[in-house]
């Protein structure tokens, strides 16, 4: 059986792929800061939880070398990891600016740099880094989310280039507009824009499922997803 892994594995996006990879019959390995947050879902899908700071080497390192020993070789690797905290630029401080960049771009050039590794001796696999609307544009009091995304977007294209030769799919997603859960309103609510106006956690797990299927002849390496009300 198959291994995926999902670096970030929040109740949110991160949730939703674990469980269609779960369906579609892989083995899968559920990482983020906290193991216990995490140990109700990986019994959902018959997984299993993972400690895992992406911004430390150390961590993902010591991940990647769990799963297989735990599970066995990834075969779709997924780096969900982020981290954001609004600010205009003369009101964002140092500190908090470099935590962002090493959350939301670090991390996944550690995340990279284990998954191809552990790729390249069976010469296959999927790579796919979650990005956002700020990873093509950065706007008014965005700059926490867009410098780190532009890196992550430019790491995706860099790393594709290198080893899709190689037999590894690296993708990068858009997903443009905010993602449903419990709390978000507002706005973006249904009963304000009408139906589907927010991104469905698991309609955007189904679109990563199938970049993961996908022959190796036709190859996508960037995906663009958002809801019908948002102006692009």
């Amino acid at each position: 059986m198959s291994v995926a892994v999902v670096v970030g594995a929040g109740p949110g996006l991160g949730a939703a792929l674990c469980r269609r990879f779960a369906q579609g019959g892989l083995k899968v390995a559920a990482a983020r800061r906290r193991k216990d947050e995490l140990e109700d879902l990986a019994g959902q899908v018959g997984g299993r939880a993972y400690a895992c700071d992406a911004t430390r080497q150390s961590d993902v390192e010591t991940l990647f070398e769990d799963v297989a020993r735990d599970l066995g070789t990834p075969e779709l690797v997924v780096f969900n990891a982020g981290a954001f905290r609004p600010g205009g630029l003369l009101d964002i401080d140092a500190a908090t600016f470099e935590d962002c960049w090493r959350a939301s771009c670090l991390g996944g050039f550690h995340v990279a740099q284990a998954a191809v590794r552990a790729m390249l001796p069976r010469g296959r696999g999927t790579l796919i880094f979650t990005g956002a609307t700020a990873s093509l544009r950065g706007g008014k009091n965005f700059a926490n989310l867009a410098v780190p995304k532009f890196g992550l977007r430019a790491l995706a294209q860099s790393t594709a280039r290198e080893f899709a030769p190689q037999g590894i799919h690296v993708a990068h997603t858009v997903i443009d507009g905010q993602i449903q859960n419990e709390t978000r309103g507002g706005r973006h609510s249904e009963g304000e824009r009408g139906a589907d106006a927010l991104l469905k956690p698991e309609a955007i797990a189904e679109a990563y499922w199938q970049l993961h299927q996908q022959p190796r002849s036709a190859w996508t390496h960037e995906m663009d997803l958002r809801p019908w009300v948002e102006t692009f």
